[in-house]
């Protein structure tokens, strides 16, 4: 049997083409590597007369589809969610706005706020989430919209 290094000098032009053929080229060097590696663990046990070639573009092909269907299970960024969809009742551009105010608030009107509207908590429960009362989840609740009113709602008459 050849030294696997003969065939990866031989068949390695192969194999990448096959995996650009699919693939970005950042991830068909990935794609091509993870090739190699497959193949070294499986090559002492090739039969003798086996199409090394066509092994090797079959596994190839099956990396490939592997970093594809990986790439749809990745999460989402948050710029794509933002730009998806916006809060209920918002246009998108608006909710991106509404977001970017809501994370200036402090930590504990902040939670309160995103526990209590967007997740549709109970004070009670918020208040054994982020810690303390159920009344003073209320207050921090309350704190919180009123210092979101205070930044969206334009003072009209006040010079």
């Amino acid at each position: 049997m050849r030294p696997f290094e003969a065939v990866v000098a031989q068949h390695g032009r192969t194999v990448l083409r096959v995996c650009r053929a699919a693939l970005d080229p950042a991830d068909a060097d990935d794609a091509w590597s993870e090739t190699f590696l497959s193949a070294i663990a499986a090559y002492p046990s090739l039969p003798p007369d086996a199409n090394v070639e066509a092994w090797l573009v079959t596994i190839a092909k099956r990396k490939a589809i592997d970093i594809l269907r990986a790439r749809t299970r990745l999460p989402l960024t948050v710029d794509e969610i933002q730009d998806a969809a916006g809060a209920p009742g918002l246009p998108a551009g608006e909710a991106v706005e509404l977001w970017r105010l809501v994370a200036a608030l402090p930590t504990k009107q902040r939670l309160c706020v995103s526990y209590h509207y967007w997740l549709g908590l109970p004070h009670p429960e918020i208040a054994r989430i982020v810690g303390g009362t159920p009344a003073a989840a209320r207050r921090a609740t309350s704190d919180g919209l009123a210092a979101l009113r205070a930044l969206l709602v334009p003072t009209e008459g006040l010079t």
